[in-house]
This record gives structure tokens, C-alpha cells and sequence, in this order.
């Protein structure tokens, strides 16, 4: 088990180990939970970091396709089959409080794509986007929302 400490005050105090069945709990600095990169300070600049090694690989294998002379529609199926996927994994809890810095890591991915394969890819806040409006409709409507008890329109 491990711990992380998030602790914004001024006058931060050392933390006394979690202690669970007679053994302390590992205070660690960042944690990976469900995919996702977690840091103490709330940032998501090694998330980022994770998903662009990540993709890199990726990249490449994209790359050796189009030389074996694969027709773009093959390569965007791959691409979003392979490369968006990891991208836009948990992509509503994160992108958003992003730094601008990541962003453009993010977006210069799908732009080199987009010169491997040589088709118009959707933007990185494009599929930040898409991801959240097919998403606000559960969301909202759950049992655990505020808005659980307006009725879906279809």
C-alpha cells in the first residue's frame, strides 16, 4: 500500500506514516491509479510525460506502415485504434488543468501523425471535447448527480 500526501498550506508539517496491521504505509511522491499518472501536486505534467513515451513507440510502428505502403484510411484506423486511444484515455479527468506546455506535447503528437498518415486528424481539444459531451449525458443522469431527476430528451 502507499500513501501521497496533498498538502497546499504554507507551513507544511512533516506527515506521521500511516500505520495499517502493525506496518507503516509507504509515503510516496506520485502513484499511477487506473492508467493515470497522479502527482502530489496536482499537476499533470508526468501524466503527460507517460502518455508521449507511450505514444512514441507508437509513432514509430505508424511510420513503418505507411513505408510498407498502406493506404491512409488503414493508417487512421490504426492510428485512432492505437495512438488516439491512449491519448484520450481518462482524457476528461485530466486535460483540462493541464499546463500549456502539455498541450502542445499533446497536440505536436497528432500533428506528426498527421504527417505520417497525410490526413486531417482531429485536434487534441477536439477529442477533449468529443470525449466530454458523449460523456455529460451519464454524468449528468446518474443516481448520485443533482440533475438526476430532470428526464433524458431524445
Amino acid at each position: 500500500m502507499k500513501e501521497m500526501v496533498v498538502d497546499f498550506r504554507r507551513a507544511q508539517s512533516d506527515h506521521s506514516p500511516l500505520n495499517i496491521n502493525g506496518s507503516n504505509v509507504e509515503i510516496v511522491k506520485s502513484t499511477k491509479f487506473l492508467g493515470v499518472h497522479l502527482a502530489e501536486d496536482l499537476t499533470w505534467s508526468l501524466n503527460t510525460s507517460s502518455i508521449t513515451k507511450k505514444v512514441q513507440q507508437h509513432l514509430y510502428f505508424l511510420q513503418r506502415l505507411r513505408k510498407a505502403h498502406l493506404s491512409p484510411l488503414i493508417l487512421t484506423t490504426v492510428y485512432r485504434g492505437t495512438i488516439e486511444s491512449i491519448l484520450s484515455s481518462c482524457i476528461t479527468a485530466w486535460f483540462w488543468n493541464c499546463t500549456v506546455s502539455d498541450h502542445k506535447t499533446l497536440q505536436r503528437i497528432v500533428r506528426t501523425a498527421e504527417k505520417i498518415i497525410r490526413v486531417s486528424l482531429p485536434s487534441i481539444i477536439d477529442i477533449y471535447s468529443t470525449r466530454c459531451i458523449r460523456k455529460a449525458p451519464h454524468t449528468l443522469l446518474t443516481h448520485s448527480s443533482p440533475f438526476c431527476h430532470l428526464k433524458r430528451v431524445s
